[in-house]
């Protein structure tokens, strides 16, 4: 499997752009979180090795890594998205707390064989699956027995 740079920087070259110092900080700087985050978050970790990055930057990039295939935008919470990097990790269900915000991670490949199926009885051509649950974690319900 390529390296999610060789991945960039051929995406880069067919769209006839150029693997920048900035947008491989960012690049390194997303695959060094294993978990979800902000364009902010991604910011402050590049910031932390340079400053020679700006937040414009940071927000142009993420998109061309969506596109290279890199990132995926996971989640839509307090009206600010979050990201995590893809390349060599299975896909997964997120599960989302609507209490707390707690987000934990399912294997997806139990559902794809359903999914694969509607996607033939519809005819229909499948190319990415993102799916996020949302509903009350087992700690909130708990509080809320609780609380009565």
């Amino acid at each position: 499997m390529p390296s999610h740079s060789e991945v960039f920087r051929s995406f880069l070259q067919k769209r006839g752009l150029k693997l920048t110092l900035p947008r491989q900080q960012i690049l390194e700087a997303a695959f060094s979180v294993h978990d979800h985050f902000t364009t902010e978050q991604l910011y402050r970790i590049v910031r932390e090795k340079t400053d020679l990055v700006s937040l414009a930057t940071v927000y142009r990039t993420i998109p061309l890594l969506i596109e290279a295939g890199l990132l995926q935008q996971s989640l839509r919470t307090s009206s600010r998205d979050t990201y995590e990097h893809i390349l060599g990790h299975p896909r997964h269900i997120h599960w989302i707390c609507r209490i707390c915000g707690a987000v934990l991670e399912s294997d997806l490949e139990d559902v794809m064989p359903i999914l694969k199926q509607d996607s033939s009885r519809y005819k229909f051509s499948l190319e990415m699956v993102t799916l996020n649950v949302t509903g009350i974690c087992w700690k909130c319900q708990q509080s809320e027995k609780d609380s009565q």
